[in-house]
Protein backbone atom coordinates (compact mmCIF):
# COMPACT_ATOMS: atom_id res chain seq x y z
CA UNK A 1 0.00 0.00 0.00
CA UNK A 2 1.19 3.08 -1.13
CA UNK A 3 1.43 6.37 1.17
CA UNK A 4 0.63 10.03 -0.08
CA UNK A 5 4.03 11.25 -1.39
CA UNK A 6 4.03 14.16 0.97
CA UNK A 7 3.40 12.14 4.15
CA UNK A 8 7.06 11.41 4.98
CA UNK A 9 8.00 14.83 4.39
CA UNK A 10 5.86 16.15 6.65
CA UNK A 11 6.72 14.03 9.58
CA UNK A 12 9.95 14.73 9.07
CA UNK A 13 9.63 18.61 8.87
CA UNK A 14 7.06 18.36 11.75
CA UNK A 15 9.71 16.16 14.14
CA UNK A 16 12.48 18.83 12.84
CA UNK A 17 10.17 21.40 14.00
CA UNK A 18 9.20 20.02 17.21
CA UNK A 19 12.69 18.69 18.54
CA UNK A 20 13.97 22.23 18.08
CA UNK A 21 12.60 22.40 21.60
CA UNK A 22 15.17 19.58 22.97
CA UNK A 23 18.64 22.07 23.45
CA UNK A 24 17.01 25.34 23.32
CA UNK A 25 17.71 25.73 26.79
CA UNK A 26 21.60 24.61 25.71
CA UNK A 27 21.77 26.88 23.32
CA UNK A 28 21.64 29.86 25.59
CA UNK A 29 23.17 28.66 28.55
CA UNK A 30 25.44 31.75 28.90
CA UNK A 31 22.63 34.19 29.11
CA UNK A 32 20.55 32.44 31.03
CA UNK A 33 23.44 31.21 33.53
CA UNK A 34 24.02 35.01 34.38
CA UNK A 35 20.50 35.35 35.69
CA UNK A 36 21.79 32.79 38.48
CA UNK A 37 23.96 32.79 41.31
CA UNK A 38 24.65 29.34 41.51
CA UNK A 39 27.20 26.65 42.98
CA UNK A 40 26.97 23.86 40.88
CA UNK A 41 26.89 23.22 37.50
CA UNK A 42 23.47 24.69 35.52
CA UNK A 43 24.83 23.28 31.98
CA UNK A 44 25.05 19.84 33.53
CA UNK A 45 21.77 20.21 35.09
CA UNK A 46 19.62 21.58 32.48
CA UNK A 47 20.29 18.63 30.07
CA UNK A 48 19.55 16.33 32.71
CA UNK A 49 16.02 17.97 33.60
CA UNK A 50 14.76 17.91 30.08
CA UNK A 51 16.29 13.79 30.25
CA UNK A 52 14.39 13.09 33.14
CA UNK A 53 11.01 14.94 32.13
CA UNK A 54 11.37 12.69 28.80
CA UNK A 55 11.95 9.55 31.22
CA UNK A 56 8.67 9.86 33.14
CA UNK A 57 7.11 10.92 30.39
CA UNK A 58 8.27 8.12 28.08
CA UNK A 59 7.73 5.76 31.00
CA UNK A 60 4.07 6.73 31.55
CA UNK A 61 3.65 6.81 28.16
CA UNK A 62 4.72 2.97 27.94
CA UNK A 63 2.69 2.13 30.67
CA UNK A 64 -0.44 3.37 29.67
CA UNK A 65 0.27 2.19 26.05
CA UNK A 66 -1.18 5.43 24.98
CA UNK A 67 0.54 5.53 21.60
CA UNK A 68 -1.22 2.13 21.10
CA UNK A 69 -4.52 2.65 21.91
CA UNK A 70 -4.81 6.56 20.86
CA UNK A 71 -4.62 8.34 17.64
CA UNK A 72 -0.58 9.25 17.69
CA UNK A 73 -1.03 12.02 15.08
CA UNK A 74 -3.26 13.49 17.87
CA UNK A 75 -0.83 12.88 20.75
CA UNK A 76 1.98 14.13 18.51
CA UNK A 77 -0.18 17.60 18.26
CA UNK A 78 -0.90 18.28 22.07
CA UNK A 79 2.28 17.33 23.37
CA UNK A 80 3.83 19.94 20.57
CA UNK A 81 1.58 22.52 21.65
CA UNK A 82 2.58 21.95 25.96
CA UNK A 83 6.06 21.47 25.01
CA UNK A 84 6.27 24.84 23.20
CA UNK A 85 4.30 26.41 26.03
CA UNK A 86 6.93 25.27 28.30
CA UNK A 87 9.36 26.45 26.81
CA UNK A 88 8.54 30.05 26.68
CA UNK A 89 7.79 29.66 30.15
CA UNK A 90 11.84 29.96 30.44
CA UNK A 91 10.72 33.54 29.49
CA UNK A 92 9.07 34.67 32.54
CA UNK A 93 11.07 37.58 34.59
CA UNK A 94 13.07 36.98 37.35
CA UNK A 95 12.42 33.56 36.60
CA UNK A 96 14.20 31.48 39.43
CA UNK A 97 16.38 27.99 39.10
CA UNK A 98 13.38 25.98 40.41
CA UNK A 99 11.11 27.50 37.58
CA UNK A 100 13.51 26.76 34.95
CA UNK A 101 14.18 23.41 35.19
CA UNK A 102 10.30 22.34 36.18
CA UNK A 103 10.40 24.23 32.99
CA UNK A 104 13.24 21.93 31.65
CA UNK A 105 11.50 19.24 33.02
CA UNK A 106 7.91 19.94 31.58
CA UNK A 107 9.50 20.03 28.21
CA UNK A 108 11.30 16.52 27.87
CA UNK A 109 7.70 15.06 29.37
CA UNK A 110 6.34 16.56 26.44
CA UNK A 111 8.94 15.48 23.85
CA UNK A 112 7.87 12.14 24.80
CA UNK A 113 4.94 12.50 22.74
CA UNK A 114 7.05 14.10 19.69
CA UNK A 115 10.25 12.03 19.24
CA UNK A 116 8.86 7.99 19.63
CA UNK A 117 5.50 9.18 18.71
CA UNK A 118 6.96 10.40 15.37
CA UNK A 119 8.74 7.08 14.97
CA UNK A 120 5.38 5.27 15.74
CA UNK A 121 3.86 7.28 13.15
CA UNK A 122 6.32 6.66 10.13
CA UNK A 123 5.96 2.37 11.16
CA UNK A 124 2.36 2.90 10.87
CA UNK A 125 2.50 4.12 7.18
CA UNK A 126 6.15 2.20 6.39
CA UNK A 127 6.09 -1.39 6.60
CA UNK A 128 8.91 -2.24 4.08
CA UNK A 129 11.94 0.27 3.63
CA UNK A 130 11.06 1.53 7.65
CA UNK A 131 15.16 1.62 8.01
CA UNK A 132 15.24 4.34 5.49
CA UNK A 133 12.48 6.25 6.58
CA UNK A 134 13.68 6.27 10.27
CA UNK A 135 17.26 7.13 9.08
CA UNK A 136 14.89 10.46 7.63
CA UNK A 137 13.33 10.82 10.99
CA UNK A 138 16.11 10.78 13.30
CA UNK A 139 17.80 13.24 10.84
CA UNK A 140 15.06 15.62 11.89
CA UNK A 141 15.71 14.84 14.88
CA UNK A 142 19.25 15.93 14.70
CA UNK A 143 19.11 19.01 12.91
CA UNK A 144 16.26 20.17 15.34
CA UNK A 145 18.57 19.30 18.26
CA UNK A 146 21.25 21.72 16.39
CA UNK A 147 18.53 23.84 15.74
CA UNK A 148 19.16 26.16 18.28
CA UNK A 149 22.89 26.60 18.31
CA UNK A 150 22.06 27.90 14.82
CA UNK A 151 19.60 30.48 15.39
CA UNK A 152 21.70 31.66 18.26
CA UNK A 153 25.06 32.36 16.07
CA UNK A 154 22.60 34.05 13.57
CA UNK A 155 20.09 35.44 15.75
CA UNK A 156 18.82 38.65 14.66
CA UNK A 157 19.37 40.40 17.93
CA UNK A 158 21.70 39.61 20.90
CA UNK A 159 18.93 38.75 22.76
CA UNK A 160 19.03 35.08 23.73
CA UNK A 161 15.27 35.30 23.83
CA UNK A 162 15.07 35.01 19.59
CA UNK A 163 15.84 31.11 20.10
CA UNK A 164 12.95 30.79 22.67
CA UNK A 165 10.67 32.29 20.41
CA UNK A 166 11.57 30.65 17.53
CA UNK A 167 11.94 27.18 18.72
CA UNK A 168 8.45 27.13 20.59
CA UNK A 169 6.72 29.04 16.72
CA UNK A 170 8.01 25.95 15.09
CA UNK A 171 6.71 23.03 17.66
CA UNK A 172 3.31 25.04 16.97
CA UNK A 173 3.97 24.81 13.43
CA UNK A 174 4.65 21.09 13.13
CA UNK A 175 1.96 19.64 15.80
CA UNK A 176 -0.88 21.62 13.11
CA UNK A 177 1.10 20.43 10.28
CA UNK A 178 1.26 16.32 12.02
CA UNK A 179 -2.52 16.92 13.04
CA UNK A 180 -4.36 18.30 9.87
CA UNK A 181 -1.94 16.69 7.30
CA UNK A 182 -0.77 13.03 8.79
CA UNK A 183 -3.95 10.97 9.57
CA UNK A 184 -3.59 7.19 11.86
CA UNK A 185 -1.48 5.13 9.28
CA UNK A 186 -1.94 2.42 7.50
CA UNK A 187 -0.74 -0.41 9.37
CA UNK A 188 -1.89 1.02 12.56
CA UNK A 189 -3.31 -1.95 14.87
CA UNK A 190 -5.33 -0.47 17.61
CA UNK A 191 -4.85 -1.71 21.08
CA UNK A 192 -8.39 -1.25 22.63
CA UNK A 193 -7.91 -2.31 26.73
CA UNK A 194 -4.50 -1.40 28.79
CA UNK A 195 -2.28 -4.22 29.18
CA UNK A 196 0.40 -3.22 32.17
CA UNK A 197 2.57 -6.34 31.35
CA UNK A 198 3.80 -5.55 28.16
CA UNK A 199 7.22 -4.35 28.89
CA UNK A 200 7.29 -8.15 30.61
CA UNK A 201 6.05 -9.27 27.57
CA UNK A 202 8.23 -7.53 24.74
CA UNK A 203 11.96 -7.85 26.47
CA UNK A 204 10.95 -11.71 26.32
CA UNK A 205 11.22 -10.97 22.65
CA UNK A 206 14.96 -11.99 21.90
CA UNK A 207 15.48 -9.82 18.78
CA UNK A 208 13.64 -6.95 20.61
CA UNK A 209 15.79 -7.19 23.44
CA UNK A 210 19.08 -7.60 21.46
CA UNK A 211 18.13 -3.90 19.52
CA UNK A 212 17.35 -2.90 22.61
CA UNK A 213 20.50 -3.13 24.79
CA UNK A 214 22.33 -2.27 21.83
CA UNK A 215 20.32 1.18 21.40
CA UNK A 216 20.85 1.81 25.56
CA UNK A 217 25.04 1.45 24.84
CA UNK A 218 24.40 3.89 21.71
CA UNK A 219 22.59 6.39 24.45
CA UNK A 220 24.99 6.44 27.10
CA UNK A 221 27.43 8.16 24.34
CA UNK A 222 24.82 10.15 22.41
CA UNK A 223 23.34 12.94 24.41
CA UNK A 224 26.31 12.94 26.97
CA UNK A 225 28.57 13.92 23.38
CA UNK A 226 25.62 16.38 22.03
CA UNK A 227 25.74 17.85 25.34
CA UNK A 228 29.22 18.47 26.02
CA UNK A 229 30.17 19.42 22.14
CA UNK A 230 30.36 23.26 23.03
CA UNK A 231 32.59 22.13 26.13
CA UNK A 232 34.53 20.12 23.99
CA UNK A 233 35.20 23.14 21.60
CA UNK A 234 35.62 25.45 24.93
CA UNK A 235 38.50 23.19 25.69
CA UNK A 236 40.23 22.93 22.53
CA UNK A 237 39.92 26.99 21.95
CA UNK A 238 41.43 27.51 25.87
CA UNK A 239 43.79 24.80 25.13
CA UNK A 240 45.37 26.01 22.10
CA UNK A 241 44.89 29.67 22.08
CA UNK A 242 42.45 29.86 19.01
CA UNK A 243 39.35 31.77 17.89
CA UNK A 244 36.40 29.18 17.76
CA UNK A 245 32.80 30.04 16.77
CA UNK A 246 31.21 28.04 19.29
CA UNK A 247 27.63 28.22 18.71
CA UNK A 248 28.32 27.23 14.98
CA UNK A 249 30.02 24.55 15.17
CA UNK A 250 28.20 22.75 17.50
CA UNK A 251 25.54 23.12 15.03
CA UNK A 252 27.85 21.75 12.51
CA UNK A 253 29.12 18.55 14.58
CA UNK A 254 25.71 17.87 15.92
CA UNK A 255 23.63 18.50 12.71
CA UNK A 256 26.05 16.55 10.52
CA UNK A 257 24.45 13.54 11.75
CA UNK A 258 21.71 13.93 9.93
CA UNK A 259 23.45 13.10 6.92
CA UNK A 260 25.15 9.93 8.20
CA UNK A 261 21.20 8.65 9.38
CA UNK A 262 20.06 9.17 6.30
CA UNK A 263 23.05 7.49 4.44
CA UNK A 264 22.77 4.78 6.93
CA UNK A 265 19.16 4.16 6.37
CA UNK A 266 20.06 3.91 2.58
CA UNK A 267 22.53 1.25 2.82
CA UNK A 268 20.35 -0.45 5.64
CA UNK A 269 18.01 -1.40 2.58
CA UNK A 270 21.17 -3.30 1.06
CA UNK A 271 22.96 -4.79 4.48
CA UNK A 272 20.41 -4.86 6.71
CA UNK A 273 19.96 -2.91 9.81
CA UNK A 274 22.02 -4.73 12.22
CA UNK A 275 25.30 -4.34 10.29
CA UNK A 276 24.93 -0.41 9.70
CA UNK A 277 24.06 -0.02 13.07
CA UNK A 278 26.86 -2.48 14.45
CA UNK A 279 29.58 -0.79 12.43
CA UNK A 280 28.57 2.75 13.47
CA UNK A 281 29.03 2.19 17.43
CA UNK A 282 32.16 0.27 16.85
CA UNK A 283 33.94 3.22 15.18
CA UNK A 284 32.03 5.86 17.45
CA UNK A 285 33.05 3.39 20.53
CA UNK A 286 37.06 4.10 19.00
CA UNK A 287 36.70 8.27 19.22
CA UNK A 288 35.40 7.92 22.96
CA UNK A 289 38.84 5.60 23.10
CA UNK A 290 41.32 8.35 21.47
CA UNK A 291 39.50 11.11 22.01
CA UNK A 292 42.17 13.04 24.60
CA UNK A 293 44.31 12.45 21.04
CA UNK A 294 41.81 14.32 19.21
CA UNK A 295 43.08 17.38 20.92
CA UNK A 296 46.14 17.46 19.94
CA UNK A 297 45.88 17.86 16.05
CA UNK A 298 45.82 20.84 14.56
CA UNK A 299 42.20 23.08 14.31
CA UNK A 300 41.21 21.69 11.01
CA UNK A 301 41.80 18.13 11.30
CA UNK A 302 40.26 18.89 15.28
CA UNK A 303 37.24 20.08 13.75
CA UNK A 304 36.92 17.28 10.67
CA UNK A 305 37.61 14.15 13.54
CA UNK A 306 34.62 15.53 15.94
CA UNK A 307 32.10 16.40 12.33
CA UNK A 308 32.36 12.19 11.97
CA UNK A 309 32.14 11.61 15.46
CA UNK A 310 29.07 13.53 15.37
CA UNK A 311 28.08 11.59 12.18
CA UNK A 312 28.71 7.83 13.80
CA UNK A 313 27.51 8.55 17.13
CA UNK A 314 24.02 9.17 15.72
CA UNK A 315 24.11 6.92 12.63
CA UNK A 316 23.10 3.85 14.60
CA UNK A 317 20.15 5.47 16.23
CA UNK A 318 17.61 4.79 13.44
CA UNK A 319 18.56 1.07 12.42
CA UNK A 320 18.25 0.09 16.45
CA UNK A 321 14.47 1.71 16.35
CA UNK A 322 14.32 -0.24 13.20
CA UNK A 323 15.27 -3.39 14.53
CA UNK A 324 13.08 -2.88 18.11
CA UNK A 325 10.10 -2.29 15.58
CA UNK A 326 10.50 -5.21 13.38
CA UNK A 327 10.73 -7.44 16.38
CA UNK A 328 7.99 -6.08 18.16
CA UNK A 329 4.69 -7.29 17.76
CA UNK A 330 2.19 -4.47 15.21
CA UNK A 331 -0.08 -3.84 17.57
CA UNK A 332 2.88 -3.21 20.49
CA UNK A 333 5.38 -1.07 18.14
CA UNK A 334 4.55 2.44 19.73
CA UNK A 335 5.08 1.07 22.83
CA UNK A 336 8.15 -0.99 22.25
CA UNK A 337 9.82 2.28 20.98
CA UNK A 338 8.50 4.48 23.40
CA UNK A 339 9.80 1.94 26.65
CA UNK A 340 13.40 1.69 24.72
CA UNK A 341 13.10 5.30 24.98
CA UNK A 342 12.50 5.52 28.04
CA UNK A 343 15.43 3.39 29.29
CA UNK A 344 18.12 4.80 26.55
CA UNK A 345 17.49 8.13 27.97
CA UNK A 346 17.46 6.90 31.62
CA UNK A 347 21.11 6.11 30.93
CA UNK A 348 21.95 9.18 29.17
CA UNK A 349 20.81 10.91 33.20
CA UNK A 350 23.55 8.47 33.96
CA UNK A 351 26.60 9.47 31.60
CA UNK A 352 25.76 13.29 31.70
CA UNK A 353 26.23 13.83 35.39
CA UNK A 354 29.42 11.96 35.22
CA UNK A 355 30.72 13.30 33.00
CA UNK A 356 29.33 16.82 34.90
CA UNK A 357 31.14 15.48 37.83
CA UNK A 358 34.32 14.52 36.42
CA UNK A 359 34.82 18.01 34.76
CA UNK A 360 35.74 18.92 38.18
CA UNK A 361 38.43 16.34 39.14
CA UNK A 362 39.79 15.01 35.91
CA UNK A 363 41.49 17.06 32.97
CA UNK A 364 38.89 18.01 30.48
CA UNK A 365 40.56 16.05 27.51
CA UNK A 366 39.91 13.12 29.26
CA UNK A 367 36.16 12.94 30.29
CA UNK A 368 35.14 11.56 26.60
CA UNK A 369 37.11 8.29 26.94
CA UNK A 370 34.34 7.15 29.88
CA UNK A 371 31.85 7.31 26.61
CA UNK A 372 33.48 4.32 25.34
CA UNK A 373 31.58 2.05 28.38
CA UNK A 374 28.27 2.27 26.72
CA UNK A 375 29.16 1.26 23.01
CA UNK A 376 31.47 -2.51 24.19
CA UNK A 377 28.57 -2.84 25.70
CA UNK A 378 25.90 -2.17 23.23
CA UNK A 379 28.93 -4.21 21.14
CA UNK A 380 28.25 -7.29 23.26
CA UNK A 381 24.46 -7.51 23.12
CA UNK A 382 25.15 -7.42 19.21
CA UNK A 383 27.75 -9.85 19.35
CA UNK A 384 25.48 -13.03 17.64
Amino acid sequence: MRSKFYILPVIIISQFFCTSLWFAGNAVIDDLATQFDVSFNILGYLLSFVQFGFIIGTLTFALLTIADRFSPSRIFMICAFLGSLCNMSLLIPDITVFNLLTARFGTGFFLAGIYPIGMKIASDYYKDGLGSALGFLVGALVLGTAFPHLINEFSWSSDYKAVIISTSIFAFIGGLAMWFLVPDGPYRKLVDKLQLGIVTQLFNIPGFKKAAFGYFGHMWELYAFWGFVPVILKTYANQHFVQLQISFWSFIIIGVGAISCILGGLISLKTGSRKVAYNSLLISGVFCIISPFLFQLPPEWFLIALGIWGMLVISDSPQFSTMAAAAAPPELRGTGLTIINCVGFSITIISIQLLSFLSEVLDNTLLYVFLSIGPILGLYALRK
